[in-house]
């Protein structure tokens, strides 16, 4: 299948956008990372926007290369946390083990996405297939790549931000805008929120790219324990005029 898709966590479970072969735009919810595994395990590339390799004695470099690369929106890369953690169901526990491993606590924004963390390792453990078609990206990572190696001007939760990354996604996908305003009446905005949308959007048009013009942070990414790549995904595709 020569369908590419882009998978961001939601508050109702995980929002998946997919681009077939004609630029067109589907969209579903899932409850689980199994749900969408189930749907997509055929598909070429499934990017997704949750931490997937690891850290077990330092940050990882792909999180702090993100930063710098993002500037002003580098806060929006929350850091990974370490393997030890994130099994433990108590934020107390979770970031004293993050503190004797890491050197440093939890964040509050990655302890509130550790099940979703969880929900993907497992599923990296349980079908080793999926280790293959699910890689990590971070969506503003693949905006700054969309836009020419420009990170985005305002915050994703404003209304600026929102027609600015509107803007940029319906620049290279005439389906954009139609689906994006379709998927806005189809969930309640607790389960999906506009951004949520924007970001599977801007995943899914990264991985349909082609497959030779995808870049990694960092370059040569580290593996983790379990020998799963901390790296985050971007494509080359509009970056010509800096290389």
């Amino acid at each position: 299948m020569n369908t590419y898709v882009g998978v961001d966590g939601c508050s109702g479970g995980w929002f998946a956008i997919a681009i077939a072969e004609d630029s067109q735009l589907y969209y579903r919810m899932f409850e689980s990372i199994e749900q969408m595994w189930a749907e997509f395990q055929a598909v070429p590339l499934i990017l997704i926007d949750i931490p997937i390799g690891l850290p077990d004695w330092r940050n990882r470099s792909c999180d702090v290369a993100a930063r710098k690369l993002l500037g002003r929106r580098g806060a929006s890369v929350f850091p990974a946390p370490a393997r030890s953690a994130i099994n433990e169901i108590d934020y107390e526990r979770a970031s004293f083990m993050n503190y004797q491993t890491l050197g440093r606590k939890l964040s509050i924004q990655t302890w509130n996405i550790i099940d979703k963390i969880r929900q993907v390792d497992r599923l990296m453990d349980n079908d080793p297939r999926s280790r293959a078609v699910i890689r990590e990206s971070h969506p503003e990572i693949c905006f700054w790549a969309l836009a020419g190696g420009n990170a985005m001007a305002h915050n994703k939760k404003t209304e600026a931000g929102i027609v600015e990354r509107l803007g940029i996604l319906q620049a290279l996908n005439p389906f954009v805008e139609s689906t994006f305003r379709a998927a806005q009446q189809s969930f309640r905005r607790k389960d999906v929120a506009r951004d949520d949308i924007l970001d599977a959007m801007a995943l899914a048009i990264t991985a349909a790219s082609p497959s030779h013009l995808l870049g990694t942070l960092p370059d040569q990414p580290e593996k983790d324990q379990k020998n799963l790549p901390m790296e985050m995904v971007f494509t080359r595709r509009y970056l010509s005029h800096l290389e």
